[in-house]
Parts: C-alpha cells; sequence; structure tokens
C-alpha cells in the first residue's frame, strides 16, 4: 500500500543544504520581482474596490432582483481572508514539515498561493466594475422611490434610488463573478494542487484515500460559494464563474513553482534559478544512485526515471528473481 510518510522510503531525497549568505542575496534578488508583481496586482484588487464603475440598466419588475438585502453575511469578507490566505498558508507549513522540511518548498508554495490570490483578485474586481451587473439584492439596496415605474421603452437607472449609502450602492452593481468564490477557490485550490502532487495523486495507479485528501479543501471553497447565493448576493451564474477562475488561476500560479501533478517529481519544487557552485550529495549514500526514483513503497516495480530510462529493479536487493523468474505479484 501507498505511504503517506515520504521520508520512509529510502529513495526519497530528504536532503536539505545550508544556503551560504553570498547566494541567499542572489535568490532574494532573482524571486524579487515575483514578490513585486504579486505584491502590485494585491494593491490593484484593494485599489478598484471603491471605483464608482459601470452600472447596469435594471427593471423594478424584474424578480431577480427582488430579494432581502442581508446585514449579517455567512461568509464575511475578513472571514473570507482566514480561509483563502490564511489556512493555506498555515497547512502547507503543516505538511512541508511533516514531508519534505525543506525552506525552499515552503517558500514556492507560499509565493505561487499568493500570486495564484492577486491574479485572481485583480482580474476580479477588474470584472465587477466594467461589467456592473446588479446583484440579487440591488432593488432592497436602491430603494427606489415609491410608485417608480420603468420607463415606456427603456429601462431605469440608478437615478430612481434613494439610498445615500455610497459603499452599499457602489457594491450593488458587483454581482459578476463572485469575489468569495473566486479567491476562495484559488486558495484552497491551490492547497489541494498542492496536496496532490505531495501525494503523487497522478501516479497512474489509484489512489481513493490521496483523491479524498487532495479535493477535501475544495470543498471548503464550494461552501464558501454557496453562502454567496444564500446570503442573496450573487447569481448561480456569478459564483459558477468565480469558482471556474480561480481554479484556473491558481493552477497557473502552482505550474510556475511546480512540476506538472503527473510528474515522478511532482513532491518537489523547481530548482532555485540561482545555481550552486557546488552541488552536495542529494541521495543516500548507501543507495545506488542509478536507482535513485519515486517508488511510491510499491517495491520491485519497473519505474521511469526523471530522464525517461527505464529502471528494472535489482532482484538482490528486492529478494525477487527478476522480471522473469520472479513469483507473480496479485
Amino acid at each position: 500500500m501507498a505511504s503517506f510518510k515520504f521520508w520512509e522510503n529510502p529513495n526519497y531525497d530528504r536532503t536539505t543544504k545550508r544556503t551560504d549568505s553570498k547566494r541567499r542575496m542572489k535568490m532574494i534578488k532573482s524571486y524579487a520581482p515575483d514578490w513585486t508583481i504579486t505584491i502590485l496586482l494585491a494593491i490593484v484588487f484593494f485599489a478598484l474596490d471603491g471605483v464608482h464603475g459601470f452600472r447596469r440598466e435594471f427593471s423594478v419588475h424584474d424578480e431577480t432582483i427582488f430579494f432581502p438585502f442581508a446585514v449579517h453575511e455567512r461568509v464575511p469578507d475578513v472571514a473570507l481572508y482566514f480561509i483563502a490566505i490564511v489556512a493555506p498558508l498555515v497547512l502547507q507549513l503543516v505538511v512541508n514539515l511533516l514531508t519534505v522540511r525543506s525552506f525552499w518548498d515552503y517558500h514556492c508554495s507560499a509565493l505561487g498561493l499568493i500570486l495564484g490570490l492577486a491574479i485572481t483578485g485583480a482580474i476580479t474586481q477588474f470584472t465587477k466594475i466594467t461589467v456592473g451587473r446588479p446583484r440579487p439584492d440591488l432593488l432592497a439596496r436602491c430603494m427606489p422611490i415609491p410608485g417608480s415605474s420603468d420607463p415606456t421603452f427603456g429601462l431605469s437607472t440608478d437615478a430612481i434610488c434613494t439610498n445615500t449609502d455610497t459603499a452599499i450602492m457602489i457594491d450593488g452593481w458587483r454581482s459578476f463573478p463572485s469575489g468569495h468564490a473566486s479567491l476562495s477557490h484559488a486558495g484552497l485550490g491551490f492547497l489541494s494542487y498542492y496536496l496532490a502532487g505531495k501525494m503523487h495523486l497522478f501516479d497512474s495507479r489509484g489512489h481513493a484515500h490521496k483523491a479524498w485528501i487532495s479535493v477535501t479543501p475544495i470543498f471548503g471553497a464550494i461552501l464558501v460559494a454557496i453562502s454567496r447565493t444564500m446570503d442573496y448576493r450573487h447569481h448561480w451564474q456569478d459564483v459558477v464563474a468565480g469558482s471556474i477562475l480561480g481554479l484556473v488561476v491558481s493552477y497557473f500560479a502552482y505550474r510556475q513553482y511546480f512540476p506538472s501533478l503527473s510528474s515522478p517529481m511532482s513532491h518537489k519544487p523547481y530548482s532555485p534559478r540561482v545555481q550552486r557552485e557546488e552541488e552536495l550529495p542529494t541521495v543516500n549514500p548507501a543507495i545506488d544512485h542509478h536507482s535513485m526514483s519515486y517508488t511510491d513503497g510499491m517495491e520491485g516495480e519497473e519505474v521511469e526515471l526523471v530522464d525517461g530510462s527505464m529502471h528494472k529493479p535489482d532482484p538482490a536487493l528486492t529478494g525477487g528473481e527478476g522480471v522473469d523468474g520472479g513469483a507473480p505479484r496479485l
């Protein structure tokens, strides 16, 4: 049976290396643009929140925007930030300490997570202010003039609204896409990809327990998205679009620093851009380095190495009689 504890596998590389201060400075300079872009995108996300934006015309008889205004949301903004940002950062650190115990791995996972959230947030905000779709509770926010009716040939505008609360009115035309759905799926989606990579979910062997563990964060994101329809903050199309956006962008960010989920090296991030002058051994000296591969606890099985060649296990090490003479595996 496959093991979750990679450190129990003798072929799994747990080597940790100390980085000298000179190389550390080079690495900081090398990844400074990544963090800079990420921070700038986060600033754009918050800066666009107060923009007036486009406001679509509406009908005072439209039943899809006739729902009540929820004063207390099931998932307020503060809770969203904990769910989408803090929780993945903490859980990725825990997984890191239980498996690879690598600062570099955590740096890549944190940078990828925040980059995905920043890109998702910027796209979400820009789309909201340009689309200007009314929320399901728009009329409750608007408080139209009593007796208001649509023009004979056309629709109504915000000119008929009597609500003077600027923040509530601006937010009334920010329905598409759902920011809660996009950010929760971006954060928890990245966590799902991270877990899937660490457990080699897509190793062509099939692992139901690994699959459940990997998709569990997505369930949390789905619940956040559903809560937005329960509070009448979004139409169902808004949360679906936001969820897809978050998952796609988070995978894009994940692949910037980690290999494909089907890769034999999916448990490790890409190497730093600044190479070492002298590479230290990364394998157990007691093990032949030519047999270095990820086996997931399956002894005596032919595996594909990183360079594409095939390695057949040594009968003396596996206790068998070779591929042809060994007992059949049931």
